[in-house]
């Protein structure tokens, strides 16, 4: 059994103030089981009243935390960022939509104390969303799991809790690409899971549309499978297959007396499926390109604004500096 010491709970938020009140009740009400906490919001650039909300809170509250970006940075550095600041013992992550309840914290706190470096939330049932969503959401993770390089429950999202030991290796990790939830589950360790009932968003708009959905699904193709490169040998050798067979075809024909079709739709077909395999493989191998450019710029991965309710040492870091601590 593990001792307890301070728990670290990291929230993103980004334009949040439908929400951001019945949050921090909930989540108080919830970490009140805790022997002692630390509540780290980032603030990914709102642009509505969240941060003044989110201030107003941290003021009244020694426990409250924040970290204001420079400007919108996106979900996943906005949970890496709290991940590099938490001192506590365990950091859990933990959107602020409510979809996600804060009440599971103190359960996810008692594996910890059993053992577990890793407790993952895993979705019984997702209320509130498409069925396109959900089904999308199912096939990908599955995919995910079948061809990329890690071991993540199916139906975990980014809402878990890890120990410190774990922390520490994900920490050491800073590629710019970021996709958090197979990052953890590339750490291995010894892991626990929960089940629950996803409830839907409280108030507000989500703020994953298809567009940064597909984003954030292609982070995690290609930051954790090479089968996306290894498409075009197999796509090469069909192609070329197909090729050889209609030559063979062509010629058994000619010599069996028979008529071979010429003229223009045959070679139309087949430049276009053979230049539509080219470019879609090109379309792969640049990705892969593009995010190896990402990182030999080094550039940091994200820029802070603001930090209040920190130890002295780490507010004065911030207001002499905008990058991050590690």
């Amino acid at each position: 059994m593990r001792d307890d010491g301070l728990h670290s709970i990291v929230v993103p938020m980004y334009n949040e103030e439908p929400v951001a009140e019945e949050f921090l009740k909930r989540a108080g009400e919830a970490l009140a089981a805790l022997p002692a906490y630390e509540l780290i919001i980032v603030d990914d650039g709102s642009s509505d009243s969240t941060f003044q909300i989110l201030r107003r809170h941290a003021a009244a509250d020694p426990r409250v935390k924040l970290i204001r970006f420079a400007r919108n940075f996106g979900h996943q550095t906005a949970i890496t960022a709290g991940i590099d600041i938490a001192a506590g013992e365990t950091v859990t992550v933990i959107d602020a939509d409510l979809q996600d309840p804060p009440e599971l914290i103190p359960r996810m706190v008692e594996e910890w104390r059993g053992g577990a470096d890793i407790v993952f939330a895993v979705r019984r049932s997702r209320e509130g969303e498409t069925l396109f969503k959900r089904s999308t959401a199912s096939a990908f993770y599955r995919l995910l799991n079948k061809i990329g390089d890690i071991d993540a429950p199916l139906d975990a999202g980014d809402f878990r809790l890890m120990s410190r030991r774990a922390v520490e290796a994900l920490a050491a990790m800073r590629e710019t690409s970021r996709y958090v939830r197979g990052m953890v589950g590339w750490v291995g360790m010894r892991r626990a899971c929960i089940e629950y009932a996803r409830d839907a968003r409280f108030a507000g708009v989500t703020k994953y549309p298809l567009r940064k959905m597909i984003r954030l699904a292609a982070n995690g193709l290609v930051s954790f499978s090479k089968r996306p490169l290894q498409m075009a040998i197999w796509l090469g050798v069909a192609t070329s297959g197909l090729g050889f067979a209609i030559a063979v075809y062509a010629v058994v024909k000619t010599l069996t007396g028979g008529e071979v079709v010429q003229g223009w739709p045959s070679t139309l077909t087949a430049i276009l499926l053979v230049g539509g395999v080219q470019l879609i493989m090109l379309g792969v191998v640049g990705e892969y390109v593009g995010r190896i450019y990402d990182e030999v710029r080094r550039r940091p991965l994200y820029l802070v604004s603001e930090a209040i309710g920190f130890p002295a040492d780490v507010e004065e870091h911030f207001a002499g500096s905008p990058l991050p601590r590690r």
